[in-house]
Formats: structure tokens, C-alpha cells, sequence
């Protein structure tokens, strides 16, 4: 179910249209929760405001003992950029060791580490996964990646349709991800390492960029619930569905939660629409008045006091400096056309008016429906 639900929200986002400016936006804010979450689950300190500063190019004022924080979240930044560039470029294929020890060289990048840990190079000592168990031994990680990657591109995992390509994806982005965790093939970096192949994958399946950074931000919103289920796959012995499902559960919360924020924007969108469309070629001063006062009003999500909007913006200042009846006959006239409403807290937008636009959809529960499709003989 939850594998459906991401095929049918990823189609929904891909297909959804925005403003570029909106679009961009969602971009650099998905970016830096998504390198946010993947540096804070290894202990950075900083905030998402600070990684949303670096992504946008802004320094940090750090002390130095602190500097190699903001390293850390420019090195996934540079990272996830790379990939990006790499994809639109159409230099893609399957996940190979090369392509590996590129990301963790790449998450490695400038920063002080422990004696004999090379960026990018498999690591040639034992380490501990935590405190959950001894890794494999060096001398037999790289055969185990080869392995890892001949398994991902078997036929058991490629979609056989386009409908299957997103829930594919999805599995072998979270199954990369856990073996790798798994192996621990380098001296440092694996859990970053491991995260950046989920967002290779996804993007490379063609996800839009913002929903191929959830996957981490899950993890990081998760923290202990991500810690637990890695230990049981451990501990099971490598019973690797219930990691999946919490993986894919969260994936698909994740996608919920954009196509929300896109479902308010495309309604602000058409609410400025439909005010435009209320005053149609009515171009009098006083139109053009009142189409403002609905606008500017329309950007707050709670009521508006009358005394508070004259400083909305410099023309409603303007227009309304020293003349209380003039903003009266305005408020009054918007009132009448439907647009505003007036409550004992001030004027809002009347938004809920657009829903006269939905679809209409019978006032009957999912069980009625699944009576109907029953005794139809049709496909629930």
C-alpha cells in the first residue's frame, strides 16, 4: 500500500506546476532539510537553518573548533549537486564500486580524520557498526559490494513496466542503503555514504529533486525508531521487511506533506485568479483600489483588524492615508462581492469559496463503496 501510495504522489509531483520561483524554492529548502537530517544523524550540531544558509552560498559564523560543521553539511551539499549534474548530464548507470568510493570521497572531502581512513578508498582496518556488531573483515568488503551490486541489477529487481519503475526504485534506493550500512566499507562516512545512494537512485529513476531527500529526513525525524530497526535487522539475522516497510512508511508521509505545500500554493495561486476574475475590465481607480485591499489580504492566514491595513503595503498606505470612509466603501463593496468576510477579529480572504471548483464526490464511506464495486463486479 504504502509502495502504491509513493507511485501514485511522485507521479502527482512530477506533474504538478509551479511558479519557477516556488519550484526553486522547495528545491533549496528539501535540500537542506534532506543534508540537515543526514549530517545530524552522525552528531552535527548544526541547525536546518544552518544548512539552509549554506546551501543558498551564505557563511556561517562559526569558531573554529566548530568550522568542520559547516564542512560536513557543504560536503552533502556539494555532493547531492554533483549528483544532480551528473544525471542531467545523462552520465548514469547502475551503482558501481567507482561511483561508491566517489560519494564517500566526496563526503570525506577537507575534513580532519582518524589515522589510515582515506576519503574514497575501502577502508583496510576492522571497525564496529556502533555498538551493534563487528563489521565484516576488510580483506572481504569489496567482494561483498560487488556482490551487493550484481544482486540490485538482477531481473528480480528492474520494473518490467513504467508503473513499477517508482516502487522499484524506492526498494533498491532502501536495500543499498542498509547492506551498505551492513558492510561499512570505508574507514568513515558509510551512514552518509549509504544515504547519498538513496538519493542517486531515486533521482536517477527520475523522482523530482525535492522527494529524493525524505528518505533522510525520515531517518533524522526517526532517530531512535531508524537506530531500532537497524538493530533488528542485524539481529534477525538480516530480516531485512520490517526496515522496508518503516523506510517506505516514511517515504510516503514525506510525499504527503510536499504535495500539501504544492496543493496550498496552487490554491493561493488560483485565489488570486479568482479575485482578478471577480473585477474583470473594471479598471476605475476605485477597482483597482479595492483589488489590491483583496490581494494584500489575502496573503494572511488570520483575520486582518481595519486598523492594521493601511501598512499592509506602501500603496494601501497610500491610498488610504486620512480617508477612514474610503477603506469603509472598500471593505464593505469586497464584502459584498464574496471575496472578504468580516469577523469579530477583522476581514479575511474568503478562500473556501473555491471550493464550489472540487470535484463532486458522493457523500457515501469507503465501505459503501466497496458494497457497490462488490455487487457490481467491479475492481475495488
Amino acid at each position: 500500500m504504502f509502495l502504491g501510495e509513493a507511485r501514485s504522489k511522485v507521479v502527482r509531483l512530477n506533474q504538478s506546476l509551479l511558479r519557477p520561483e516556488v519550484a526553486e524554492r522547495m528545491n533549496t529548502l528539501f535540500l537542506a532539510k534532506g543534508v540537515h537530517a543526514t549530517t545530524a544523524i552522525e552528531g552535527n550540531t548544526l541547525s536546518e537553518d544552518d544548512a539552509l544558509a549554506l546551501v543558498e552560498g551564505r557563511q556561517l559564523q562559526l569558531p573554529p573548533s566548530q568550522e568542520y560543521l559547516a564542512r560536513e553539511v557543504e560536503n552533502i551539499v556539494d555532493a547531492c549537486n554533483w549528483i544532480r549534474d551528473e544525471l542531467l548530464a545523462g552520465r548514469q548507470g547502475p551503482l558501481t564500486l567507482e561511483l561508491l568510493k566517489e560519494f564517500n570521497r566526496r563526503v570525506l572531502d577537507g575534513l580532519e580524520l582518524e589515522e589510515g581512513v582515506v576519503p574514497g578508498e575501502i577502508r583496510k582496518h576492522p571497525v564496529g557498526v556502533g555498538r551493534r556488531y563487528l563489521a565484516p573483515p576488510a580483506v572481504e568488503v569489496e567482494d561483498m559490494l560487488l556482490k551487493l551490486f550484481a544482486w540490485l541489477q538482477e531481473d528480480g529487481f528492474q520494473p518490467r513496466t513504467p508503473d513499477w519503475i517508482v516502487p522499484f526504485a524506492v526498494i533498491r534506493a532502501v536495500l543499498a542503503h542498509l547492506y551498505i550500512a551492513w558492510i561499512h566499507p570505508f574507514g568513515d562516512g558509510n551512514g552518509r555514504t549509504a544515504r547519498l545512494v538513496e538519493v542517486w537512485t531515486l533521482l536517477a529513476a527520475g523522482f523530482p529533486m525535492p522527494a529524493a531527500h525524505l528518505l533522510s529526513n525520515h531517518y533524522n525525524e526517526t532517530r531512535t525508531e531508524y537506530d531500532r530497526q537497524l538493530d533488528f535487522a542485524s539481529r534477525s539475522g538480516g530480516d531485512i521487511l520490517p526496515f522496508l516497510r518503516y523506510a517506505v512508511a516514511g517515504f510516503s508521509d514525506g510525499l504527503r506533506a510536499q504535495l500539501e505545500l504544492i496543493f496550498d500554493q496552487q490554491w493561493s495561486d488560483r485565489w488570486e485568479q479568482y479575485i482578478y476574475e471577480q473585477f474583470g475590465g473594471m479598471s476605475t481607480p476605485a477597482r483597482l483600489r479595492q483589488r489590491e485591499l483583496a490581494l494584500e489580504i489575502s496573503k494572511h492566514d488570520e483575520p486582518v483588524r481595519r486598523a492594521e491595513i493601511s501598512t499592509l503595503s506602501v500603496r494601501l498606505n497610500e491610498a488610504y492615508r486620512g480617508t477612514i470612509r474610503t477603506l469603509a466603501r472598500d471593505l464593505n463593496a469586497l464584502v459584498e462581492l464574496g471575496l472578504l468576510e468580516r469577523t469579530p477579529r477583522g476581514y479575511r480572504a474568503r478562500r473556501d469559496v473555491l471550493r464550489a471548483f472540487l470535484p463532486l464526490r458522493p457523500a457515501i464511506s469507503f465501505d459503501d463503496e466497496l458494497e457497490i464495486a462488490v455487487d457490481t463486479g467491479t475492481r475495488a
